[in-house]
């Protein structure tokens, strides 16, 4: 099976476009092919179905949808799927696991000393397998894994909430990815694709009782909190289905614009449709 080359010998101009598969990009001799291109007659095509991108001279395609691929300084949501030794193994959405180290968490009470066998016997206590985490990337292992700390008091643990999975592509790199909506939820944007939506609890309060940090019991939650949570997360799911970027600012429009329909209605898809419309004009507006 052979892929349709555009023919194309005039000069393309370099836009962020979305192409498809055997597109013309550029026929100018002075741009390098990137990922996603391939050359060929002097025209650099594209190899994937995505968004054209230019870094000076090198033009890539960044496909519309693709594994999550880390960068050190990430700030993810994953699960732990094993617990090895001196390590936990993390599910991290992408083409393997993450790992996170007993060295590279911290102890209760923000205690700062050598790790020990004692707490090697512990780790269990800290995370089990299924638990969900909220970390950093902090660097990469030889054979490509994604090294995680919790070092700081944001991270650890996620409670009190649900998870969401989106197209990581949809989740754009920001100064902060931990928003506490208007409506009292907390959200957490992994750049990996997961989501966490959560009850809001404070700071301080984690601060002030250490055990809070590695705890396995939600707090108590309300009926109107548990449908808050439902409906963020649904406005999440329906951004997500119709490719809208995913930020703070999208997920408070399409909750406001969500309240006049049952939370059960927003995945329908033509409430989902409408919402994403909506979504879109505002974001338009305020660019």
């Amino acid at each position: 099976m052979t892929m349709e080359i555009d023919e194309a010998p005039q000069k393309v101009g370099i836009a962020a476009r979305i192409v498809t598969p055997g597109t013309a990009i550029t026929n100018d001799p002075a741009f390098m092919r990137g990922h996603g291109t391939f050359s060929e007659h002097d025209t650099i095509y594209s190899s994937v179905a995505g968004v054209v991108e230019r870094i000076n001279k090198l033009v890539s395609v960044r496909p519309l949808k693709q594994r999550y691929s880390g960068e050190i300084g990430d700030i993810i949501v994953g699960r732990i799927t094993e617990v090895a030794s001196k390590r936990w193994r993390v599910d991290v959405n992408s083409r393997q696991d993450g790992v996170l180290l007993l060295s590279s968490i911290n102890l209760p009470g923000g205690i700062q000393r050598r790790k020990s066998e004692s707490d090697e016997l512990q780790m269990r206590t800290f995370f089990a397998e299924g638990d969900l985490v909220f970390a950093e990337v902090q660097s990469y292992f030889a054979d490509g894994a994604l090294s995680l700390h919790t070092r700081s008091i944001q991270y650890g643990k996620l409670r009190n909430g649900t998870l969401v999975t989106a197209f990581p592509q949809l989740v754009p790199r920001s100064r902060s990815h931990f928003h506490t909506l208007p409506c009292g939820v907390d959200v957490v944007l992994g750049v990996n694709g997961y989501i966490w939506v959560s009850k809001h609890v404070s700071a301080s309060k984690v601060e002030a009782n250490a055990e809070l940090i590695y705890s396995d019991k939600n707090e108590p939650i309300s009926d109107d909190e548990r449908e808050v949570i439902a409906r963020v997360a649904n406005c999440i799911q329906l951004l997500n289905r119709l490719y809208v970027k995913i930020t703070d600012t999208s997920i408070i429009f399409a909750y406001e614009a969500s309240l006049a329909h049952s939370v059960k209605d927003l995945l329908t898809n033509d409430v989902a449709v409408e919402l994403a419309h909506n979504v879109m004009a505002r974001l338009e507006q305020q660019a």
